[in-house]
């Protein structure tokens, strides 16, 4: 599959504006990007922009902390779905991993699944930033007996980003049952190379374009 198929084309700031999704969503277009990912409280106005294309609209759920009432989060999926999302990217509870309420972790991907449903994608951000290798592992295990999609790294607000070595890591602990995902840091094609050549079915970057021409971005 061609690079720009697997790019998750990103804007998640938080003084982004509708002028800046709609440049988004044309950049995703002209450059033939499988998703726009952004905050829920934009996927209609994406949906909108993109429509009679084939670029799919991506969602972030729990954005970026994780740490708000499960409820809250399966409202939030549940409306972006209603405005048009194809795929939802949650952050876990990263504070109930690490206290080792592994119940309540599993259930909550579970309950966002179930409301994702079958047809469409639901990701799992695991923040491996603050994690442990072993809190990855479990982490991973838990998305997988959820029956999540996908696992992926970061949200790209924490301490650190996508790493080789955590992509390893995430690979080895699904075995091929969950689809992998990294994000954060992913800036230049060589690096985007990397991610792939080990595996990764999907790259979420604001810097989707430079990495395409060969240059190098900032930021997400």
């Amino acid at each position: 599959m061609k690079l720009n198929k697997l790019i998750d084309h990103t804007l998640l700031k938080a003084t982004a504006t509708i002028a800046e999704i709609e440049t988004l969503c044309k950049e995703a277009v002209e450059y033939d990007f499988y998703s726009v990912c952004v905050n829920s409280a934009y996927v209609a106005t994406a949906k909108k922009f993109l429509e009679g294309t084939t670029v799919k609209v991506c969602s972030v759920v729990g954005f970026p902390l994780g740490a708000m009432q499960s409820k809250a989060k399966l409202f939030e999926t549940e409306q972006a779905l209603a405005d048009g999302a194809d795929e939802i990217d949650m952050v876990i509870n990263v504070g109930w991993l690490k206290s080792g309420e592994i119940d309540k972790v599993r259930e909550e991907i579970a309950a966002l699944k179930a409301a994702v449903g079958s047809n469409r994608v639901l990701k799992v951000i695991i923040e491996t930033c603050y994690l442990t290798d072993e809190e990855k592992r479990l982490a991973c295990q838990l998305a997988l007996d959820a029956k999540a999609d996908f696992v992926k790294t970061s949200t790209g607000f924490g301490t650190g980003g996508a790493t080789l070595p955590d992509v390893k890591l995430m690979k080895e602990s699904v075995q091929g049952h969950a689809k992998i995902k990294a994000s954060g840091g992913v800036r230049d094609y060589e690096t985007a190379i990397q991610y792939i050549n080990l595996g990764v079915q999907r790259i979420g970057t604001s810097n989707g374009i430079t990495i395409l021409k060969g240059e190098k971005g900032t930021g997400y």
